[in-house]
């Protein structure tokens, strides 16, 4: 069991030494492979390397970057002096991009090449890509480094989740939160026969708590820059990987390469544990029928309050769909309609991970976090009788597209930015590989005339590309359920309607 009091600090040297702990596949064609004591050492030279540039215990880094072994190197260094790291989703558009360094007070970023002119912000820039002084290289100072001992209240990392105003919120996380976390995840000791892999965005915290994981738990894990679904199932049969972690949405693509999954060996896999996004009883059996010789489990987290609610606790089998039973020292209630706990509704949770609050929205922060540390996630779940729980939904009118959360009205808002675009609904019809998908009611501003492609194309243009239309449907006027409200339920209705007849 890990020691560890920093969080960028897990290397066990008579576990891991220089056995193999990472294969960065950047380059698919000469995956570059690490040593734990290499990432233990190039962490090190990271962590005096940002001290030398003047930055302080306190200070807050930003990394922007695909994944790839500097991510992971320059995230324990930061960690490691003492600093706070900002992982920075680059689906953002710049100005959010922008935003989130900006609210977020970075002093220094990490990036690599392509994503070098995505952010005008004016601060120091490490380049993973560049040669010379803004080269990664450079800033490297090799040598041994006295790792920060935080306290119980220092906060790790900064992450960022999207919020119905339409703004991304900072959560701040403390190392001690994640430390417990990690140890928990950790329980069934040892993995070191395990090798995993790691194709979700490391900005996401599916992906980076797996991959904490894999360095503190001194397995090897092997990483690809981003998600594709033929290049996982090749990384699975290549690489021999035991233990995959996906959004059910991965899974769901990379059983469309029918050929693949006849030509390749994928038997390595003996653990599949999906999450961030419902499963469905067709995918499920899917994943059965693929992996028929490994454990699959659904999983369940939120950025507030980590990554370990539920889980394989009890000693009891998980039955297939749920996210498990609570797990030692998590505290949950379900609280229903008339604010009664019951065996179904919203999810209430406090767990040692939990962030006290969003940086810079106390009023927000009020809204979710009580004082005594409860969490209002707003999902809802039921329990059944055995103590296993299962997600239901969302609370409020939040979807989710292929494990991104989409609100509405932060899709609306762009919509209406459209010089020709008067009014716009969006809601959600079902899709059998992203879960579901938006589209939108649309009313053209008087006098003018914009097409479906044209609004589609202005939604790419300013949002991330999950979240744009994919139908536009035109209107006169959009229908009202009461004074100057928007009859929301009855569009998703009519549209899923549309949608389906559109199918057939």
């Amino acid at each position: 069991m890990i020691t560890a009091y920093n969080l960028g600090a897990l290397f066990d040297p008579q576990l891991g030494g220089d056995n193999l702990a990472l294969i960065d596949c950047l380059d698919w064609a000469a995956p570059r492979e690490y040593s734990h004591r290499e990432i233990d050492d190039l962490a090190n030279a990271c962590a005096r390397g940002l001290r030398g540039r003047g930055l302080v215990q306190g200070d807050t880094v930003a990394l922007l970057s695909a994944n790839r072994a500097e991510f992971l190197i320059a995230y324990l260094g930061i960690l490691r002096a003492g600093m706070i790291a900002l992982p920075v989703s680059y689906r953002f558009p710049g100005e959010l991009i922008d935003f989130v360094l900006g609210d977020a007070s970075a002093r220094h970023i990490f990036c690599d090449g392509p994503r070098r002119e995505a952010f005008t912000t004016n601060m120091p820039v490490t380049d993973f890509d560049a040669g010379g002084e803004q080269g990664f290289a450079a800033l490297l100072d090799r040598g041994t480094f006295e790792t920060v001992r935080p306290n119980d209240d220092d906060v790790a990392m900064v992450l960022y989740t999207s919020g119905s105003s339409g703004r991304p919120k900072g959560v701040p996380l403390t190392h001690k939160g994640h430390l417990w976390a990690l140890r928990g995840r950790m329980a069934a000791w040892p993995f070191t026969h395990h090798r995993l892999l790691i194709a979700a965005p490391m900005y996401h915290m599916n992906a980076l708590c797996t991959c904490l994981f894999g360095h503190g738990a001194s397995t090897s894990t092997v990483m690809l820059p981003e998600f594709d679904a033929r290049q996982y199932l090749q990384a699975i049969a290549r690489f021999k990987c035991t233990w995959i972690t996906a959004v059910p949405t991965m899974l769901a693509m990379a059983f469309m390469e029918e050929d693949l999954l006849a030509d390749l060996d994928l038997s390595s896999v003996s653990i599949v544990r999906m999450g961030s996004a419902p499963v469905s009883p067709k995918l499920w059996a899917r994943v059965e029928e693929i992996f028929p010789n490994a454990n699959i489990m659904n999983g369940y987290g939120t950025t507030e309050a980590g990554p370990m609610v539920f889980g394989a606790a009890g000693g009891k089998p998980v039955p297939a769909l749920s996210v498990g039973r609570l797990m030692p020292e998590v505290e949950v209630k379900l609280i229903d309609q008339d604010g009664n706990e019951a065996d179904q509704g919203v999810c209430w949770q406090r767990t040692p991970a939990n962030t006290t609050g969003y940086l810079n929205l106390p009023e927000k922060s009020a809204e979710v976090i009580t004082p005594d540390g409860w969490y209002d996630s707003g999902d809802v779940f039921r329990r059944d009788g055995d103590g296993a729980y299962y997600f239901i939904g969302r609370d409020d009118d939040m979807f989710v597209c292929g494990g991104e959360n989409i609100y509405p009205g932060q899709v609306e808002g762009i919509l209406v930015g459209h010089a020709n675009v008067e009014q716009s609904c969006v809601v959600p019809v079902p899709d059998d590989i992203k879960g579901e998908k938006p589209i939108a009611f649309v009313v053209r501003r008087p006098g003018t005339s914009v097409s479906e492609d044209e609004i589609k194309q202005h939604a790419l243009a300013n949002g991330p590309a999950f979240q744009h239309p994919r139908m536009v449907i035109f209107m006169d006027e959009l229908p009202l359920a009461g004074p100057g409200k928007i009859d929301r339920k009855g569009l998703e209705a009519r549209g899923r309607e549309i949608w389906r007849q559109a199918a057939n």
